[in-house]
């Protein structure tokens, strides 16, 4: 997911889009403890993809005030 695309969504989507990647890694990690994952490209992508999102939401955060 790029970052242009985070920043389209609002809050209460980037919350919804946070839970289902949170829910995705935990699935993907327990998919590689248990021998099945076999593209391991896809936990990296994951978890920068939930930095995405949370970065964006910090940034609107600091915003608020400051308006």
């Amino acid at each position: 997911m790029k970052a242009n695309k985070v920043r389209e969504l609002n809050n209460e989507e980037l919350a919804a889009k946070l839970l289902d990647l949170k829910k995705e890694l935990f699935n993907l990690r327990l998919s590689h403890a248990t021998g099945q994952l076999t593209n391991n490209t896809a936990l990296a992508i994951c978890k920068k993809d939930i930095a995405r999102v949370k970065t964006v939401l910090r940034e609107r955060k600091n915003e608020a005030p400051a308006k």
